[in-house]
């Protein structure tokens, strides 16, 4: 019995172990991709974006309890919210908190009492032939044309259900 067991744990650990190498040869995507012919490319992944009821808690959270650097909190009173940005070294994580009776993140918590991701945000080279682009391929943007985000960049957000279910944010770099 236990040389069965050993038999079949080593066979598991030989499956394992090649699929772990398989792994390790596989080929990724060049950092910028974009359609073939395009004006534009797709870059980074440049924050994923989180709505907070608290944003004292949540910034404490992130800054006291798993010791990350934190930004202040700024008003974006143009969008409706406060945000902190927490560093994480290869991206960021952007707390949202509403600003005003007419924030778009009022409405998300109030379906989502505890908060949750609210969305990401992807860089781009090219916002404005990016937006073309797409729109071109009908998938539909929240605004007539790209804002100013927190970053002071230009930004806009694609409609989550041209998305599959994701509030995908782009970015000029």
């Amino acid at each position: 019995m236990a040389s069965t067991v050993l038999k079949v744990a080593a066979a598991c650990f030989s499956r394992c172990s090649r699929a772990t190498i398989l792994r390790g040869h596989s080929t990724t995507a060049p950092l910028h991709q974009g359609v073939p012919g395009s004006l534009w490319k797709l870059g980074k992944l440049n924050h994923i974006a989180i709505a907070v009821p608290d944003m004292e808690k949540a910034t404490a959270l992130y800054q006291d309890v798993l010791g990350a650097t934190v930004s202040e909190k700024v008003a974006l009173p143009e969008h409706g919210v406060y945000t902190v940005f927490v560093e994480l070294g290869n991206t960021k994580l952007e707390l949202l908190h509403p600003l005003g009776e007419k924030s778009p993140i009022s409405g998300f918590l109030q379906k989502n009492k505890s908060g949750g991701m609210h969305h990401i945000c992807i860089e781009v080279d090219d916002i404005t032939a990016a937006v073309a682009d797409l729109k071109s391929k009908n998938i539909r943007t929240l605004s007539a044309e790209p804002r100013i985000g927190a970053h002071g960049k230009p930004v806009m957000f694609l409609h989550p259900k041209d998305c599959d279910g994701v509030l995908v944010e782009l970015e000029e770099a």
